[in-house]
């Protein structure tokens, strides 16, 4: 009496065919998702990171997606626009003008963050008004 060997159901998983290897200088590009959860985090860090997010983005997922990347180009050139602004409102404050001009800067940089990262979001390019174009 012979015996039939049990069905074969395949080694587990991962380790089946393997993928090859990337090829050096390929770099895998982002999901559409993950392309606008980027550029709306590099808008939105006007409130926590500042100049910071949105320079790490573009040095890191830049490559990987122009999306990101111009977003994160965007955002970084107006959070420095925003800065600038943000230091004359502050030494204007001496002559009292500043007391009113540096809120007022504040609520620009808020409000125009938000609508960036709205329009990153929903997958469409937006361009700050009024922004020194300092990173290209």
């Amino acid at each position: 009496m012979s015996q039939t060997p049990p069905p074969d159901y395949g080694p587990p998983p991962g380790y089946g065919p393997q993928q090859p290897p990337p090829q050096p200088g390929y770099v895998q590009p982002l999901r559409a998702d993950e392309e606008r959860l980027w550029s709306l985090l590099s808008h939105l860090s006007f409130f926590a990171l500042g100049i910071i997010a949105p320079l790490i983005i573009m040095l890191t997922l830049g490559n990987r997606s122009q999306y990101v990347r111009y977003h994160s180009v965007e955002a970084l050139n107006f959070h420095i626009t925003m800065w600038i602004a943000g230091l004359v409102s502050g030494l204007l404050i001496l002559l009292l003008i500043g007391i009113v001009l540096l809120p007022l800067v504040l609520l620009f940089g808020a409000i125009f963050s938000i609508i960036a990262g709205v329009q990153a979001y929903q997958g469409q390019y937006y361009r700050y008004p009024l922004t020194i174009r300092i990173i290209s």
